[in-house]
């Protein structure tokens, strides 16, 4: 296994997501699971598009714990960081899916937000050496709801810093992961001054910063390299990426389910920045370039159920390129 490029942080789940479409939750007769929970989505979609990546999480000593740590193993995900706990469940999330393949997060199953192993990552138990290896360090904003994750995000921040990775934030804003949902802004913004690349779906956008304007955002926050922000359906995905502005407008494909969209789009990103280098920055064209290619792994991954189904390899993206040419 080559050294972790990457290094994504944070929930490690099982989702179950409605077999019936359209229906409320009192309405569904069965559910799927399917493996998800974002950055363990970006890690796994990474390694299948060439880049080596590594996954820090928390999972539970049950049977969507071993199926997680199974996955990484068949796919080629690092998995040395992936802790266990011995009490804690593996987080579980019920899903309802709309007609267009949207999603709505409904619960926990009945256990309240805290109850999950993810809740517990030790911040003494992460493994240094994967951040002497790596060169990105990649967070969601939900584990910053548990106290003990939450020191475990600060002290990988910390390491991230020491071994001078950038780090790239998704937000990926989810209120139901929060015992106290009013604490959310005040504690994501405690990162900004850690990050270096931020993505923000359009509401998000405007919850924290009263515009969807990538460049607008990027003047607020005064030291990052790169912000996107992607919009759902046909709207555009806005982006500012060392000054350099644009807007993409999404690949319009079969949508089966949405799930992990925004995960591959992510992934699809990281893998370019690793390929090409952050001196592609300095290119409008090439951020055009990195972009697209984002954009194009984000759809293929809606054309399957699951999070990880539709991941691509870079060939099948490539060759998805070509067509829309």
């Amino acid at each position: 296994m080559s050294n972790p490029r990457v290094i994504c942080l944070g929930e490690v789940l099982v989702d179950y997501l409605a077999d019936q479409v359209g229906v409320s939750a009192e309405g569904v007769e069965s559910w799927t699971r399917f493996l998800g929970g974002a950055p363990a989505n970006v890690a796994c979609g990474l390694v299948k598009l060439g880049t080596p990546a590594a996954l820090v999480g928390c999972v539970g000593r049950d049977e969507g714990g071993d199926w997680w740590r199974g996955v990484c193993e068949e796919v080629g995900v690092d998995s040395r960081g992936i802790q266990v706990h011995p009490t804690a469940p593996t987080r579980s999330v019920y899903v309802l899916r709309s007609p267009s393949g949207e999603r709505e997060f409904t619960g926990f199953g009945g256990l309240a937000p805290d109850a999950f192993a993810d809740a517990y990552l030790e911040a003494n138990l992460l493994p240094t050496a994967l951040f002497a290896e790596a060169e990105y360090l990649v967070l969601g904003t939900l584990e910053l709801a548990y106290p003990q994750t939450r020191s475990a995000i600060f002290h990988a921040l910390e390491l991230a810093n020491e071994y001078h990775l950038k780090v790239f934030l998704d937000i990926n804003w989810r209120p139901m992961f929060w015992p106290e949902p009013d604490s959310a802004r005040d504690r994501i913004a405690q990162l900004w001054n850690w990050v270096d690349f931020v993505k923000l779906s359009q509401e998000e956008a405007q919850w924290l910063f009263n515009t969807m304007d990538a460049g607008a955002i990027a003047h607020q926050l005064n030291s990052v390299e790169g912000v996107v922000v992607t919009g759902g359906g046909s709207d555009p995905i806005r982006y500012c990426l060392n000054d350099h502005e644009g807007r993409l407008t999404p690949f319009q494909v079969a949508v089966e389910d949405t799930t992990g969209a925004g995960d591959g789009f992510v992934a699809g990103l990281l893998h370019q920045l690793v390929q090409q280098g952050l001196q592609a920055l300095n290119r409008p064209e090439s951020v055009g370039e990195i972009i697209t290619y984002a954009a194009a792994v984000g759809a293929l991954v809606t054309t399957q159920r699951g999070a990880l189904s539709g991941q691509p390899t870079d060939s099948q993206v490539r060759e998805f390129l070509e067509i829309q040419d």
